[in-house]
């Protein structure tokens, strides 16, 4: 039996999306040059990367950027088997800094919980917000993104694929049912 997928974002409702987030950050932030973009490998990296570029387009200015791998910060390695880690980067001081964390889809909170670890391993921010793109619900530990590209009320046996340009040739987001 194959999955029915369905469209949740395309392209360009992608695109707005992003736009929407980048100045909901903006806003929210109590000075943009106190704040930094660390994206969540492998798809929070360019989507971190998407929202700098429109900061950059709102502010005039250019928002620090870095990449985080949390591999080794997991509770969960036994599960999700062997992975090769990718460099996190994060090539600016983090101190008195306002992280905005971003990753593509929040689920259980796993992924925040070990990306909140890993980061602590390389400064003490002021401030710590988190972006997701899609939340999807079913927590496990009580962590909740402070933006929110679309809340997606998902059943444990769907799942939820999110395209970026970078990575696979396309933009989009897509819900998974069997």
């Amino acid at each position: 039996m194959f999955p029915t997928v369905v469209e949740i974002l395309s392209a360009d409702e992608l695109r707005r999306t992003l736009n929407r987030l980048a100045s909901e950050i903006v806003e929210r932030a109590s000075a943009v040059s106190d704040l930094v973009l660390v994206g969540i490998y492998t798809r929070g990296v360019p989507l971190a990367q998407s929202l700098a570029q429109q900061i950059q387009h709102l502010e005039n200015y250019q928002v620090p950027l870095g990449a985080l791998d949390i591999t080794f910060y997991r509770d969960d390695l036994d599960k999700i088997g062997i992975r090769t880690p990718a460099r996190t980067s994060i090539p600016f001081d983090l101190a008195g800094k306002t992280v905005v964390l971003v990753d593509d889809v929040i689920y259980s909170g796993r992924t925040i919980r070990a990306a909140l670890n890993a980061i602590n391993d390389y400064g003490r921010p002021d401030v710590i917000r988190l972006a997701a793109l899609i939340d999807r619900g079913h927590r496990q530990v009580p962590i909740h993104p402070d933006f929110v590209g679309k809340t997606l009320p998902t059943s444990r046996e769907e799942s939820v694929r999110v395209f970026v340009q970078d990575i696979d040739g396309q933009d989009g987001v897509q819900l998974l049912t069997r």
